[in-house]
């Protein structure tokens, strides 16, 4: 990828044969290296297929058409690619068995309904949880849009939005999103302010005051797009 490439989750995303394959949902990060080593695809339709590409996969040799991110595989061949969601049962202390191999990404926690202990089939009277989770390579994190933004000092400061990233997919930077609705302005936020990066969790040496001394936007989205381009 070229120097500087904007990973803009959300962003649909097109196969090398020009099929629109889903939309960049998450992305994976060596949070040592500060690297993005894959993408996380999900399709527009389908629940439970999202797939698991590496980074190495987006063709910098595609990236004239701003509306989409570019892959060098096929469909097919992105259709191959492991699923990466997940689902567990458990109780409310517990968390999905650990693995040599993989860790566990962001989730999402469903409660289960409510039975009162009337013989009804149920999970232990209600005192468990559905949990939606992503299995991801051991020793990294996964981010999504609407990540949370902290600054050191535990204040919520906004959502991420998207990465900036050289040739070799190390981030030079992430986009902070902030404010409400229509009101929405984004931050490029140089990736050396970064003290922390956990699944669904960055954190940043900068107070909201000093966030907001910093050059802003207003949001720009892409909408999705269906079918071939």
């Amino acid at each position: 990828m070229p120097t500087s490439r904007r990973l803009e989750l959300g962003k649909p995303v097109r196969s090398s044969d020009d099929e629109v394959v889903g939309e960049l949902c998450d992305v994976i990060i060596d949070p040592i290296e500060r690297r993005v080593t894959h993408l996380v695809v999900k399709p527009h339709e389908g629940h439970g297929q999202s797939r698991l590409v590496e980074v190495a996969q987006a063709n910098p040799d595609a990236g004239d058409d701003q509306r989409f991110i570019s892959l060098r595989c096929t469909a097919d061949e992105v259709h191959e690619l492991p699923n990466i969601e997940d689902v567990a049962y458990l109780r409310l202390s517990d968390s999905p068995v650990s693995d040599p191999n993989w860790d566990v990404g962001v989730r999402d926690v469903l409660a289960l309904p409510y039975y009162e202990s009337s013989g009804m089939v149920g999970y232990s009277g209600g005192q468990g949880v559905g949990m939606v989770f992503d299995r991801i390579p051991k020793g990294e994190v996964e981010i999504r849009r609407s990540s949370t933004v902290f600054s050191d000092d535990g204040q919520y400061v906004g959502d991420v939005d998207g990465f900036l990233v050289d040739e070799d997919g190390h981030i030079t930077h992430f986009v902070l999103e902030r404010g409400h609705l229509w009101g929405r302005r984004e931050i490029t936020v140089p990736i050396g302010a970064v003290t922390k990066v956990e699944s669904d969790t960055v954190t940043v040496g900068f107070s909201i005051d000093e966030l907001g001394r910093l050059p802003t936007h207003r949001v720009h989205r892409w909408w999705p797009f269906e079918g071939k381009s």
